[in-house]
C-alpha cells in the first residue's frame, strides 16, 4: 500500500501550489501535491502562459500587416489562421504542463490526481480514478486558486458568452465582440481579438479602463486602443444580454444614462474572479471573507497546521504573488518543523508588480501619484515619453512613457508606471529598486545601457527632479 503520510500536502498545483511543493521538497520535507485537473493549474494551462502565446501571434500579425512601416514588402495577403494560432497556444501550455510533471519527479514530490477535500486541518481525502485515498500530513497548504465570475443574468455557455477559458479555444472567430470589464484579462483579450481583425467593444463600469493603474496610463491606453479601432465605453454598464444561436443582444447604459441595444456575435465576461474554496471542507477550519481564506503574513489560517496561498486568499490575484507566497509558506513550515537555517520573509504587497500584455503593454509597481498623495506623502513625480528615446524610435515603438513617483522628503521610490513596448520586461528594475528601498540618488547614479528603451526609466527619475536630459 502506498504511503499516505507526509510532512506537507499541497492542495492545488498552480503557480502557488507547485512552487510551494518544490520549496518544501528542497528543504527536505516529504511532500505531496493534490490536483484535480492538470499540473500547473489555470496559469500554465488556461491563463498566463497560453494567453501570451495568443498575444504573440497577434503581435506578429500586426507587424506583418505594417511591414511597409519598416521598409519591407510582403507579397500576398496577410491573414490569421485561427485554428493554427490556437493550436500553437495549446502546444505551449502542454510543454509547460510536462515541465511541471518533470519538476515533481525531479524533486520526489508524490502527485495524487483527484478531487481533494479536507477532513481536518492536516488531513484530506482524494477521490480519483483509483477510488478514494485518505492522506495525512503535519501541514497542509491550500492553493486551490479561483475561477472566472459569471454575470448574474447571463452565464457563460462557451458558444456565445465566453470566459477567458472559452476565449482561448474559440469555436470560431468573432466578427463583433463585446468585452465586459477592462481589467488585465478583459483588455488582453480585447487587444488580441482586435489585432486579429475583430470589431471589439469594451464596456467598463468605472470612469476609466484598467482602473487600478495610474490615471494617465489609463488615458493613454484608451486613446491608443481607440486609435486601433476599438470602441471604449467607460462609466457604462451592461444591463441585460439576450443570447441566441445567432449572437448576443446587449442592453448597454452609457455614461449619460442612455440605454441602447447593440448586437454582437460573441461576448467575453471579465468581471472578476470567484475563489475555489467551497465544498472542500474549509467551513470550520478557516476564517473566510467573501469566499477568500484569511491568512497571516506567512500564510497561516486560524487552524494549526493549515495554510493557504494564492488566488484563494486576498489579492492581488497574480501568479507571481502566489509563487512568492508559496516559497514564504514553505519556509515558515520548515522553520516550525525545526529547520533553523531558513528565515522566511513576509510578502510586501507594495512591491508586487502588475503587468497587462495588451498592445501597448502596461506595467506598474507601488503607489500611483494620486494614491501617494492620499496617503499623505509630498511627492515628486516625473514622466519621460518614448518619443525621446532613440531605441524606441528605431524600433518603431515610440508610443508610451515611464512615470516615477518619489517621496519628496526622503527620496524613497514610491511607485513606477509604464505604458509602451516591452514595459512588462522592464518593470522588474523598479521592483528591485523598491525592494532594496532605493532612493532617487541610487537610480540617478545607475548607468543604463544605450541604446535601450530602459533608458526611459532613468530619464523618468531625472524628470521627477527636473533633470531630464532628452526632453
Amino acid at each position: 500500500m502506498a504511503d499516505t503520510n507526509y510532512d506537507v500536502i499541497v492542495l492545488g498545483s498552480g503557480p502557488g501550489g507547485y512552487v510551494a511543493a518544490i520549496r518544501c521538497a528542497q528543504l527536505g520535507l516529504k511532500t505531496a501535491i493534490v490536483e484535480r485537473e492538470l499540473l500547473g493549474g489555470i496559469c500554465l494551462n488556461w491563463g498566463c502562459i497560453p494567453t501570451k502565446a495568443l498575444l504573440r501571434s497577434a503581435e506578429i500579425l500586426h507587424y506583418a500587416q505594417h511591414a511597409k512601416d519598416y521598409g519591407l514588402k510582403i507579397a500576398g495577403a496577410i491573414e490569421a489562421d485561427l485554428e493554427a494560432v490556437v493550436k500553437r497556444s495549446r502546444g505551449v501550455a502542454k510543454q509547460l504542463n510536462q515541465g511541471v510533471t518533470h519538476l515533481m519527479k525531479k524533486n520526489k514530490i508524490t502527485v495524487h490526481m483527484g478531487e481533494g477535500t479536507l477532513t481536518g486541518p492536516t488531513s484530506l481525502t482524494v477521490k480519483g480514478e483509483k477510488g478514494e485515498e485518505k492522506l495525512t500530513a503535519k501541514h497542509v497548504i491550500v492553493a486551490t486558486g479561483a475561477r472566472a465570475r459569471d454575470l448574474p443574468f447571463a452565464k457563460a455557455d462557451g458558444k456565445r458568452v465566453w470566459t477567458y477559458r472559452h476565449a482561448m479555444t474559440p469555436p470560431e472567430m468573432p466578427k463583433k465582440l463585446l468585452v465586459i470589464g477592462s481589467g488585465a484579462i478583459g483588455i488582453e483579450f480585447a487587444s488580441f481579438y482586435n489585432d486579429m481583425g475583430c470589431d471589439v467593444t469594451v464596456v467598463e463600469m468605472l470612469d476609466r479602463i484598467v482602473p487600478v493603474e495610474d490615471k494617465y496610463v489609463s488615458a493613454f491606453l484608451e486613446k491608443s486602443l481607440t486609435k486601433q479601432g476599438m470602441t471604449i465605453m467607460t462609466g457604462a454598464g451592461v444591463e441585460a444580454l439576450d443570447v441566441s444561436d445567432k449572437g448576443v443582444k446587449a442592453k448597454i447604459k452609457d455614461s449619460k444614462g442612455k440605454v441602447s441595444e447593440t448586437e454582437f456575435t460573441h461576448c467575453i465576461t471579465a468581471i472578476g474572479i470567484v475563489p475555489n474554496t467551497e465544498n472542500i471542507g474549509l467551513e470550520k477550519l478557516a476564517e473566510m471573507d467573501r469566499g477568500f481564506i484569511q491568512i497571516d503574513d506567512y500564510g497561516r489560517t486560524k487552524s494549526k497546521g493549515l495554510w493557504a496561498i494564492g488566488d484563494c486568499t486576498p489579492g492581488p490575484w497574480l501568479a507571481h504573488k502566489a509563487s512568492h507566497e508559496g516559497v514564504t509558506t514553505a519556509e515558515a513550515i520548515a522553520k516550525e518543523l525545526g529547520n533553523k537555517d531558513v528565515h522566511p520573509h513576509p510578502l510586501d504587497r507594495g512591491n508586487i508588480p502588475g503587468c497587462t500584455y495588451c498592445h501597448p503593454q502596461i506595467a506598474s509597481v507601488g503607489l500611483t501619484e494620486a494614491k501617494a498623495k492620499e496617503a499623505g506623502y509630498t511627492v515628486k513625480a516625473g514622466t519621460f515619453p518614448f518619443i525621446g528615446n532613440g531605441k524606441a524610435i528605431a524600433l518603431g515603438e515610440a508610443e508610451g512613457f515611464v512615470k516615477t513617483v518619489f517621496d519628496a522628503k526622503t527620496g524613497e521610490l514610491l511607485g513606477a508606471h509604464m505604458v509602451g513596448a516591452e514595459v512588462t520586461e522592464m518593470i522588474q528594475g523598479f521592483v528591485v529598486g523598491k525592494t532594496l528601498e532605493t532612493t532617487e540618488a541610487e537610480l540617478m547614479n545607475t548607468v543604463f545601457p544605450h541604446p535601450t528603451i530602459s533608458e526611459s526609466m532613468h530619464e523618468s527619475v531625472l524628470a521627477s527632479y527636473g533633470r531630464a536630459l532628452h526632453i
